[in-house]
């Protein structure tokens, strides 16, 4: 069947036909990727007994995916402006749907995360298309409703994927949660390659940095394996990838210094401003990824809720986060960032205290709801204010590149946080199923993840100033 004809790139209307069918390829596809994300947390109890997996096999499962992601997000983004932002969107599309398939079918834990680690690769082409296609695309005046739009919708995925998943894995099997994926997956397809424009960066193009690259996502899996395995046997190889991960991250900044063309341009961090801001994100997404993997740990392996239950009990921190950003961004943008991106993270990190006493002693509603609506809360304060700092205290020209930065540093937070702090607490093998010594692990993360949070909130009023939002 022929393509019908794409419209210009910046043509698109938002109420016409060629719009809606944008944005559906383009929601379904973000969706697919947060909705898989989520899901998995309240899996990992049910995998760890199903497939025999230990502490640092849960790890990896999670971090199989964040490590390729905040490696190579960067790098999806720029192969998007070169060859083609629908091209590469749909390779993203497809590669993530094989491997939830793979997924799916996986009967050991190292199966799972070879899985999961290509299902990474997927999502770091998948992501950065869907937003560049939107802002490629539709006409400017419609640019903004229809990020909100694609906004709106997608944090709906995130607000399903703990619940849907847990009902997954109560009603059927854990593999529905990947094998979702795929029928998900043929029609963005579908739907993209009949009715979303291609578009590209017409300017001049250097050389890709692929070393850059390559040595980026060394340190970073180099520094993972370290502190994983730390937790489980230690010895040389903890020593070794800890001097592997230190040699290379010395040698991608070196490099980063002198590429005509850098993954990272280190010009960014220049501005006091940038670089506050992706520290505070660095300590807020990593208390935000240990403060999930854990309350989901003690909700059901001391707790005894089962998946669904577990998935339902975070729904009012994603509820709220969904429905309060777009007014904490107008907030913002009319009294600044920075009292928002304070007052916010000093917010989730009084919630992750009322959390550290969950041990079943007393209801739902007053055990955990509190803390999670005082998450909910911060974490509806801090988001959009913090994304619209990052963009701008970079130039115009830098915004989609300093989108990026953020996004890895996001990512990058949550896989060392995920890896690191059962270390700290001091959780390792199977302790993850003895609910004593998951109590006490839990206790002490929780509030490691509340000083990460009270961290970010210092950060963000020593750095950030009231007139960056522009516009």
């Amino acid at each position: 069947m022929a393509a019908v004809e794409d419209p210009a790139p910046s043509s698109v209307s938002l109420g016409t036909a060629s719009g809606r069918w944008l944005l559906t390829a383009t929601v379904l596809a973000s969706g697919m990727a947060f909705l898989d994300a989520t899901a998995v947390q309240v899996a990992l109890p049910t995998l760890g007994r199903e497939l025999g997996a230990s502490l640092s096999d849960l790890q990896w499962i999670v971090n199989g995916y964040l490590l390729p992601l905040a490696a190579l997000i960067l790098l999806g983004g720029a192969l998007g402006d070169r060859y083609g932002r629908r091209r590469v969107f749909l390779v993203g599309v497809t590669w993530f749907a094989a491997a939830s398939l793979l997924c799916g079918l996986a009967q050991t834990p190292g199966q799972l995360i070879a899985a999961r680690a290509l299902q990474g690769v997927g999502g770091a082409l998948l992501t950065p298309g869907s937003l560049a296609l939107i802002q490629s695309s539709f006409r400017p005046g419609d640019r903004a409703t229809a990020i909100g739009v694609w906004s709106s919708l997608s944090g709906v995925a995130g607000l399903v994927g703990p619940f849907l998943g847990g009902a997954l894995v109560d009603l059927a099997s854990w593999r529905l949660v990947f094998l979702l994926n795929v029928p998900l997956a043929v029609l963005v397809v579908a739907v993209a390659g009949r009715h979303v424009p291609e578009s590209r960066d017409p300017g001049p193009h250097g050389r890709f940095d692929g070393l850059g690259a390559v040595l980026g996502a060394v340190a970073l899996g180099a520094l993972t394996y370290a502190l994983i395995t730390a937790g489980e046997r230690g010895g040389t190889d903890v020593v070794a990838s800890a001097v592997v991960a230190v040699g290379t991250g010395a040698l991608f900044v070196v490099r980063e210094r002198r590429a005509h063309f850098p993954v990272l341009p280190p010009r960014l961090f220049a501005d006091r401003q940038f670089t506050g801001a992706n520290l505070a994100t660095l300590a807020v997404y990593g208390g935000l990824g240990g403060s999930s993997l854990f309350i989901v740990l003690q909700l059901q392996g001391v707790l005894g809720y089962g998946a669904t239950a577990a998935g339902a009990a975070t729904l009012p921190t994603i509820l709220l986060i969904t429905l309060l950003s777009p007014r904490a961004g107008a907030l913002a943008q009319r009294i600044g960032p920075r009292l928002p991106m304070t007052v916010g993270p000093l917010t989730v990190a009084a919630g992750t205290l009322l959390l550290v006493g969950v041990d079943g002693g007393a209801r739902y509603w007053v055990e955990v709801l509190p803390g999670t609506v005082l998450q909910g809360l911060g974490m509806a304060l801090t988001v959009a204010p913090l994304t619209a700092s990052v963009l701008g205290a970079a130039p115009d020209t830098l915004a989609g590149v300093a989108s990026g930065v953020n996004n890895a540093v996001a990512r990058a937070a949550q896989l060392l946080t995920i890896a690191a702090l059962p270390v700290v607490v001091g959780l390792s093998g199977t302790d993850y199923a003895e609910p004593a010594a998951l109590t006490d692990g839990y206790r002490a993360a929780m509030v490691v993840c509340a000083a990460l949070f009270a961290a970010g909130g210092a950060v963000a009023w020593a750095t950030i100033r009231n007139d960056v939002l522009r516009g």
